[in-house]
């Protein structure tokens, strides 16, 4: 238990920091609203003299973007992409800090499995991704309901939001198993970054591309906010390789990481 509130307090400026700079962003991005709804014929002309492919690559849908639950959908995809960052960055370094700050050997002196030492890192890591999801989500449902132009519904908005819950599981596995697989990560964001970005393209590809076999690959079109909007449900082929992908990251990362020999020097 120690261990986890240690864990727990060495993530808590970055959650701050990540919580502050995702609420800013929403607040950012929903401040714009009121303006565009009241302009909505120019910025529709304006919208529609994009190509038809980067309007799907930047999710920017005519149909529904001047509408509240429309506007936030677009808005929310640079909010997965910040979200993803951080909770990669968690991912990646639970176990390689070890490595890189030389602690590895300290720690396994302890009275403590590895088992008992992965639990306790994965746990703290999943309440600083919750905690920054619990102010997310009160700061974003506070701030559309003063600048929205008609009533919305908060079940929609909610399972828009909370999948930002999800992605950032699934950024967290897979951060992990990269964690014990590669031996030694000197800059953790630059690994975060590369995978993030990577990903993010590919699902901007795919929506490009009206691709679905190409959306598997990128986590990032897991949840498509114009069929949770349509359907009030998630799509749950999607909703199965995603869950899947946290399994086998994690039970990989738990197997691999109590097997290796791991070096401090």
């Amino acid at each position: 238990m120690n261990m986890f509130w240690y864990e727990l307090k060495a993530y808590r400026k970055s959650t701050i920091i990540w919580t502050l700079s995702l609420v800013a962003l929403i607040a950012f991005f929903l401040s714009m609203f009121p303006s565009i709804s009241k302009d909505a014929e120019e910025f529709k002309k304006l919208i529609e003299g994009y190509p038809a492919s980067v309007r799907k690559a930047i999710g920017l849908n005519v149909e529904n973007v001047f509408s509240i639950l429309g506007f936030y959908s677009y808005s929310f995809l640079y909010i997965t992409l910040c979200g993803a960052i951080q909770a990669m960055n968690l991912g990646v370094s639970i176990f390689s800090k070890e490595i890189r700050e030389k602690t590895a050997d300290f720690l396994f002196a302890k009275p403590v499995t590895r088992t008992n030492i992965m639990t306790a890192k994965l746990l703290a890591a999943l309440t600083s991704l919750a905690m920054t999801n619990v102010v997310y989500l009160a700061a974003a449902s506070i701030i559309a309901s003063l600048v929205k132009t008609e009533e919305y519904s908060g079940k929609i908005f909610f399972m828009i939001s909370i999948t930002l819950f999800f992605i950032q599981i699934i950024f967290l596995a897979l951060g992990m198993i990269m964690s014990v697989m590669i031996r030694k990560i000197r800059s953790v964001l630059t690994v975060s970054l590369g995978t993030v970005f990577a990903l993010f393209i590919v699902g901007m590809l795919s929506s490009t591309a009206d691709d679905n076999v190409l959306r598997y690959f990128s986590p990032f079109k897991y949840f498509d906010t114009a069929y949770i909007i349509k359907h009030s449900s998630y799509e749950l082929p999607f909703l199965i390789v995603g869950v899947g992908i946290v399994i086998v990251s994690i039970a990989a990362s738990y197997f691999i990481y109590t097997k290796k020999d791991i070096h401090a020097f």
